[in-house]
């Protein structure tokens, strides 16, 4: 079989059923997030699609992102300023740049869409190392090639010889909530609860009894995006490892292009907004993305717990099969019934001598989090 591959940089030259074989399958893959990634990417990042087609027909397409480190600093000062420097000069001597087969701004399997009534899984992983190879020659080499978020039943394929020189890693898993069909409210999911976890949820929303929550329509989001952009920044440069900043007016060029397919709820105490979260609706999953709050009134008000519950309040009311939480703050996202999806990438160097230490190097880099997985049903 006959199949070729083409790189596209803008979104206006991808083929004209571009949405219908691959965007309306993942929102992720669509012309209108490729809009959002084209002009409003982080300062460090450059996205590139790539089609796939057998003979002249479409079968699938991948998004893949550039991400140079060498000015950008990825570990941010904690307790040893030392230790952070050393690891910044780390990274920027031996992982100047990254390719990431995949999506660096979101968790989950969103790198790629096949139809696979037109090509096996075998096929897809065959094209996948074309595709790499195809974007290193193409476009340009970088110190790291990473294959991002996959899940176990699909990286179980990536056992070809060309993918022999590859590390395999997992880091932190996905937090998922299915939806049960008896959750018609959500006094249904909270009644599931223990009386351990029913009563620290109605703890948490009484003490934003005196909080307004407004979902916010562009002109309201244009409105308070410098806001919203502080409380992002709260959130965010607490973490020690960044690799990547939001610019300013991504919440806008979201709201732009993907309309009632991304979602804004701010929290107002009188006129001032105090903490914010947004959600991209993808077909029957609910996947939440960023976030900011006050730093002052999350501790006051149980901001984030109240966001969480909020988030699952909002699935069972319009009916979503599960809610995607994504990898960070596992053990709270525990306690509101979401449980963890084990999700794999691979990568390599393209030093030969660094690669073979690539395990070594991406243990002592990678974030490491202890956390207890909580159960909060009967």
């Amino acid at each position: 079989m006959s199949y070729h591959l083409i790189i596209y940089d803008t979104v206006s030259d991808l083929p004209e059923n571009w949405n219908n074989v691959i965007g309306n399958h993942n929102i992720m893959l669509s012309e209108e997030y490729f809009n959002v990634l084209q002009n409003s990417s982080p300062s460090n990042m450059k996205c590139f699609f790539m089609g796939f087609f057998r003979e002249e027909e479409l079968i699938g397409g991948a998004l893949f992102q550039y991400l140079d480190f060498s000015r950008h600093r990825t570990f941010h000062k904690e307790k040893s300023g030392l230790v952070f420097s050393f690891k910044n000069l780390m990274i920027q001597c031996f992982i100047k740049d990254v390719m990431i087969l995949g999506n660096n701004m979101l968790t989950g399997q969103n790198g790629f869409y096949f139809d696979s009534s037109k090509i096996s899984s075998e096929e897809v992983v065959v094209l996948l190392n074309k595709a790499v190879q195809k974007m290193q020659n193409d476009i340009r080499k970088t110190s790291l090639i990473v294959y991002k978020d996959y899940q176990k039943c699909f990286i179980e394929h990536f056992k070809e010889k060309e993918y022999s020189t590859y590390f395999r890693f997992s880091v932190q898993p996905n937090m998922i909530l299915n939806i049960r069909e008896g959750w018609k409210t959500f006094d249904d999911y909270v009644n599931d609860f223990s009386k351990k976890y029913r009563a620290r949820a109605k703890t948490a929303k009484r003490k934003l009894d005196d909080v307004e929550r407004r979902e916010f329509n562009l002109d309201s989001l244009k409105k308070h995006q410098q806001k919203m952009n502080e409380l992002y920044l709260n959130v965010v440069e607490k973490a020690s490892f960044n690799t990547f900043f939001l610019p300013e007016n991504h919440f806008e060029k979201m709201k732009e292009n993907l309309g009632e397919k991304f979602k804004v709820f701010g929290y107002f105490s009188g006129r001032k907004l105090i903490g914010f979260y947004t959600l991209i609706l993808n077909n029957k999953d609910v996947d939440t993305y960023f976030l900011g709050y006050d730093k002052d009134c999350q501790k006051q008000k149980q901001i984030y717990l109240n966001m969480l519950l909020d988030m699952v309040e909002f699935g069972i009311k319009y009916r979503f099969k599960r809610i995607v939480f994504g990898r960070t703050a596992l053990e709270i996202k525990s306690t509101i019934g979401a449980e963890p999806s084990g999700i794999f990438g691979i990568m390599k160097h393209n030093n030969f001598i660094l690669n073979k230490g690539i395990g070594k190097i991406f243990t002592s880099f990678a974030p490491k989090t202890k956390w207890v997985q909580r159960n909060p049903f009967k």
